[in-house]
């Protein structure tokens, strides 16, 4: 039985079990077996292969949205892609599934690529669509050069970097320097319950940079100075573990702090590192990808459930209506993006 024997329901299950829940194939096939609905493993390929095609302009647009955000995390994980096939000169080894979140409009899309580039790679490429008027973005990643997106001339990003990154490798060292790590990891906490405080006070980007710069902006000068003291007075080895965190911290202090400065600027990369959990997840119970092809059919999908997840929208049902009317997203993607697609339904499109 071809993939054509399937409706639309059978065919966003498959989707939404494969991407969003990391059930393998062959594992789906055996459960599909015992329901007394047989499906091979490569018919339910070729279902969300036909699925991937019909509805990837919705999936560009979101790309566009998200090139538009004012704040974009990015990170990636390793994957395994069996056959990808090198550019000629190319000698990288590694492959990765990069993640990228972007803060567009009070909404957050998640995006994800596989392959040999690097996050910051991958940034670069989704920042070309990128409005020339607006104004710079808030990019925030750990402090690996890899994550850094190298720009044409014009085009610029403010560079935050992971206040929770810098506190992990505290928290690493602290069974062997107990008190020094305490002291750090006390004062930072002081910084995260700002932080949470501002979000329960519904603060708005504006005031909430007001209430850091007034609370944590003090907090943060003491810490600044105690670990510059650390290494001036003698106090720590600098190759010791303790050192090495606080070499961190010295070094990226500026991106670390953009949050003092800048309106909107997170304080760290958790959202990204959350999203990248369902890669990891596909890694786990999957092991791999076969071709970049199957690959690149999975960031679709993973890009699409998990934006749904995080503005709320069932991510089945939307997978359901994309694939109802493919005829009409492919003239209008904007229309059908998790957030406006039942609107859409409701009322048509825009005239």
């Amino acid at each position: 039985m071809g993939p054509e024997k399937y409706d639309e329901t059978a065919a966003a299950m498959i989707a939404q079990l494969k991407y969003g829940s990391g059930i393998p194939f062959y594992r789906l096939e055996r459960l599909e077996d015992q329901l007394g609905i047989p499906l091979p493993a490569a018919t339910q390929w070729e279902i969300v292969e036909e699925e991937a095609e019909a509805i990837k302009p919705v999936r560009d647009a979101l790309i566009r949205q998200a090139a538009q955000g004012e704040v974009l995390h990015n990170d990636d994980t390793g994957m395994k892609v069996l056959k990808l096939e090198r550019e000629p000169g190319d000698e990288r080894t590694g492959v990765f599934t990069s993640g990228i979140v972007s803060t567009a409009g009070g909404r957050q899309i998640a995006l994800y690529f596989t392959g040999r580039q690097h996050a910051g790679e991958n940034l670069a490429e989704v920042l070309q669509q990128r409005v020339a008027e607006l104004p710079p973005a808030i990019q925030m990643c750990d402090a690996l050069s890899r994550n850094v997106p190298k720009l044409p001339p014009g085009v610029e990003v403010l560079l935050a970097n992971c206040l929770a990154h810098g506190r992990r490798q505290v928290v690493e060292v602290a069974a062997n320097f107990p008190d020094e790590c305490r002291y750090v990891l006390e004062m930072l906490g002081q910084v995260y319950g700002y932080d949470a405080e501002a979000r329960e006070r519904g603060l708005s980007p504006h005031e909430r940079l007001q209430f850091h710069q007034q609370h944590s902006a003090p907090v943060m000068d003491e810490l600044q100075g105690w670990l510059e003291r650390q290494f001036a007075e003698h106090q720590v080895e600098p190759n010791s573990g303790l050192g090495k965190a606080i070499s961190y911290l010295v070094r990226h202090w500026r991106p670390l702090t953009l949050f003092l400065r800048e309106t909107g600027a997170p304080l760290d990369n958790n959202i990204v590192e959350r999203s990248l959990k369902r890669a990891v997840l596909h890694r786990k119970n999957a092991l791999f990808y076969r071709t970049l092809n199957g690959a690149q059919v999975g960031d679709l999908f993973m890009s699409l459930i998990h934006t749904c997840q995080l503005c709320g929208a069932n991510s089945f049902e939307y997978l359901v209506e994309l694939q109802r009317h493919a005829g009409e997203l492919a003239a209008n993607p904007a229309g059908w993006m998790p957030w406006n697609y039942r609107e859409t339904l409701a009322h048509g499109p825009p005239a």
